[in-house]
């Protein structure tokens, strides 16, 4: 009887997921094929049927679109092989710094969805500079710029304005499911709950990285704020 209840009520509102670090080896998500092919069963169980996987392009995970396409073919190819009913595409997490505005000037991205969504992200702990350029460049290049978990940039938790200029600006916002259960901490779990209920969330992600995450997901998946960000917010994971 609790299996049955587990399995009916633990379990993602929206088939898509957005954001996740899948192919093996590439950076600090899934260390080895046996591990992604385990981490996308352990989704498919939680409800979803499409991945959006999206390794990281950073100075510390210096990937290309080439090595991830590569890494990419190989993973579909063994999801294919053992007969998981996973639709599985490919996106990048940009980690924005001055590599990142040589890759907006010089290559096509990899972003995803008709209307070219970029998933990017800033330091934990630095403030960007110089945003207003850089939302404008991207949108000029071409894409819908997506700001990935938006609650997790501390210098912004006591400035909560910063969230409503970057929307002004165009900004898509992408919240980890795991912030709603406290996963990362309580003041992140406290400014998830505020972008949900200002109507602020665009896109849910489980930035899945290992087991703990699927772990977390389940307690996440079981919360009611879980169940507000549908409510209170219009999310575009299922136009995907």
């Amino acid at each position: 009887m609790f299996n049955l209840f587990f399995n009916t009520h633990y379990k993602t509102l929206t088939e898509i997921d957005i954001h996740s670090h899948l192919i093996p080896g590439i950076d600090d998500g899934a260390v080895d094929m046996d591990t992604s092919i385990k981490l996308i069963e352990e989704l498919y169980l939680l409800g979803y049927r499409k991945l959006i996987t999206t390794p990281h392009i950073s100075d510390m995970c210096p990937n290309s679109k080439k090595s991830i396409l590569k890494g990419y073919h190989a993973l579909k190819k063994e999801v294919l092989k053992r007969d998981i009913n996973m639709e599985i595409e490919v996106g990048a997490e940009y980690y924005i710094d001055e590599s990142f505005e040589k890759l907006l000037e010089s290559e096509q991205l990899l972003s995803f969805g008709k209307k070219n969504y970029l998933l990017f992200e800033f330091s934990y702990f630095t403030p960007p500079h110089d945003i207003d350029n850089l939302i404008y460049d991207m949108i000029l290049n071409g894409y819908t710029p997506v700001l990935a978990h938006p609650e997790r940039y501390l210098y912004w938790h006591h400035n909560f304005y910063k969230y409503k200029e970057l929307k002004e600006m165009g900004v898509l916002f992408q919240i980890n499911i795991n912030s709603i259960s406290g996963h990362y901490n309580k003041d992140i779990q406290n400014i998830v709950e505020q972008l949900i209920k200002a109507g602020m969330v665009n896109f849910i992600g489980s930035d899945v990285h290992h087991m703990a995450h699927i772990k977390s997901l389940k307690k996440s998946f079981s919360l009611s704020l879980y169940k507000k960000t549908f409510k209170y917010n219009t999310i575009l994971n299922k136009t995907l």
